[in-house]
């Protein structure tokens, strides 16, 4: 079958599709909300189109798919398949030992703030992450060294000032002359800065960012907004960690019609039960409540739960779902699945279902 004729089949619903050259291997794996649209196109000329699309468009021969109920189902399918089986035109989510950290090396006279592909339990230094993009961490580390004027180009104390301390870029590490007191005070500040807690710093940023702009500086003002940018990425990443690594008891439903919705029971970045319902029945609240109960008992754990490279793509799609449009999600504390009394539970689950 011609491919522009086997498109035009394609139904209009969330999905993914697997791209397959003329040997019939797997090139590229996408997910769409709606198959027909995104798949079709592919086959429409378009400036737009990057100079990767218009190889893979040469280089496609068939294509397959498989239906999801929703767009966060194939986002999450996209997510695995692509891992499993790292397409040559897929660049994300292939590899996550390429995702990084920032490290905090501790055991240093003056601790540095650096960028590392791994993380080291108990080793004594702070790590945070992962990050997906090592660019924007890169970015991201050299404006906070530079703002903090820790961008020391020569960490031998005790000799001459270093390049950088002539830049205005360095404290004066190079020297030796820097209390240690000063520099910690100093260490404290990043950490909340990138925990999210101290947005201080960004603030006498966009002061510095504009003030260069209203010096016709547009290089510097540049370099301010790229710094900003990825500080802010950062922040979102740290985001996600933190609300995947917090290991709540998370219930969402989405509604697929008038009648009926998909209900999804989520701890940690994994999905441990979705199935769809009809809302017609009058016993709704009393089955999702079964199955909360059932689902979210058997997994109680007071270990906390850490978020490594491997977990980070499906953490993000999980938060970027609940967080976004679409997530109509509730908390659901350890002491409602022990409890007798299911009013508090039914009320969660009952509001939930009502619809917006």
């Amino acid at each position: 079958m011609d491919l522009k004729e086997k498109v035009k089949n394609l139904p209009i619903t969330p999905g993914v599709y697997l791209m397959k050259d003329s040997a019939g291997q797997i090139i590229y794996v996408g997910k769409a909300k709606n198959l027909k649209n995104r798949v079709r196109s592919y086959f429409q000329h378009s400036k737009a189109h990057s100079k990767k699309t218009i190889k893979l468009v040469a280089t496609l021969k068939d294509f397959d798919y498989i239906l999801t109920d929703t767009e966060f189902e194939a986002f999450l399918l996209e997510c695995q398949l692509i891992k499993d089986i790292k397409p040559f035109f897929n660049r994300k989510m292939k590899n996550p030992q390429n995702y990084s950290y920032i490290v905090m090396r501790m055991d240093e006279l003056h601790p540095t703030l650096e960028v590392t592909n791994v993380c080291i339990e108990n080793d004594g230094n702070l790590y945070f992450g992962p990050f997906i993009s090592k660019f924007a961490v890169e970015k991201a580390v050299q404006g906070i060294k530079e703002f903090f004027k820790i961008s020391c180009s020569n960490r031998s104390t005790g000799g001459s000032p270093c390049l950088n301390h002539s830049l205005g870029l360095c404290i004066g590490l190079c020297t030796g002359k820097v209390p240690r007191e000063k520099y910690d005070s100093i260490l404290t500040r990043i950490i909340a800065l990138i925990k999210g807690d101290d947005l201080s710093p960004l603030a006498e940023m966009e002061e510095k960012m504009a003030a260069a702009a209203g010096q016709l500086d547009f290089e510097l003002a540049a370099k301010y907004k790229g710094y900003l940018e990825a500080i802010s990425f950062l922040h979102y990443k740290e985001g996600v960690v933190d609300f995947a690594e917090a290991n709540q008891n998370i219930v969402t439903i989405e509604f697929l019609d008038d009648r009926t919705f998909k209900l999804f029971l989520i701890k940690g970045n994994t999905v441990l039960f979705s199935e769809k319902f009809s809302l017609e029945g009058t016993d709704v609240v009393i089955t999702v409540r079964a199955n909360i109960l059932n689902f979210f008992k058997g997994v109680r754990d007071e270990t906390p739960l850490n978020v490594h490279k491997e977990d980070l793509d499906e953490a993000q799609i999980i938060y970027s779902y609940l967080t976004g449009n679409h997530g109509r999600y509730a908390l659901i504390p350890d002491a409602l699945l022990t409890a007798q009394d299911h009013t508090l539970m039914d009320e969660t689950i009952l509001k939930l279902l009502t619809k917006p």
